[in-house]
């Protein structure tokens, strides 16, 4: 009778879904974090956007039975800038790292937390954006890293772990 040991040599399993590449070293603050993709395509929206509707303002018949007063025109221009402004909030996300900890800026809401509140960050398949998991057991969506920047928001993750590793180890390591 003989002893069979294959299964102690099992063949690595998948890479862990959870894992953020670790950067060659921990980015020196102050780092900021931001979407460059979304801001430009912001950028790019609202500059057609203004363009084009200060454009038809200019070329919308000022006499006959559809004659477009001034004011009127005035309004329909000033229609590129106010839809821009909204679209501004979809470009303000970043995360701010300093020695005091992370400042998230999000769409609508801007949150400092102490780097002692951090317990982990996460960019998980399926993930929009950053998920920070607190220490109060919420997780705080920290949008100034989109999954949709591909490796460089990957990558960016990964050195804001290591930001947040560096900032909260305790002597004991935990």
């Amino acid at each position: 009778m003989t002893d069979n040991h294959d299964h102690d040599h099992q063949a690595p399993g998948p890479l862990d879904p959870y894992s953020l590449p670790v950067p060659d070293r921990v980015p020196q603050l102050p780092a900021t974090f931001r979407p460059q993709r979304t801001r430009i395509a912001v950028l790019a929206v609202s500059t057609a956007l203004i363009v084009t509707l200060v454009v038809v303002a200019l070329i919308l018949p000022d006499t006959g039975s559809t004659a477009w007063s001034v004011p009127e025109r005035v309004a329909f221009a000033a229609l590129g800038p106010a839809i821009s402004a909204g679209l501004y909030l979809l470009a303000r996300p970043k995360i701010v790292a300093d020695e005091r900890g992370l400042t998230i800026v999000n769409t609508a809401r801007t949150q400092h937390l102490e780097w002692a509140q951090i317990v982990r960050v996460n960019l998980r398949p399926g993930d929009p954006w950053v998920l920070l998991d607190l220490d109060s057991g919420e997780v705080l969506p920290a949008m100034g890293i989109q999954a949709s920047g591909g490796k460089a928001a990957r990558k960016a993750a990964g050195e804001l772990r290591a930001l947040v590793d560096e900032h909260t180890r305790t002597e004991r390591d935990d």
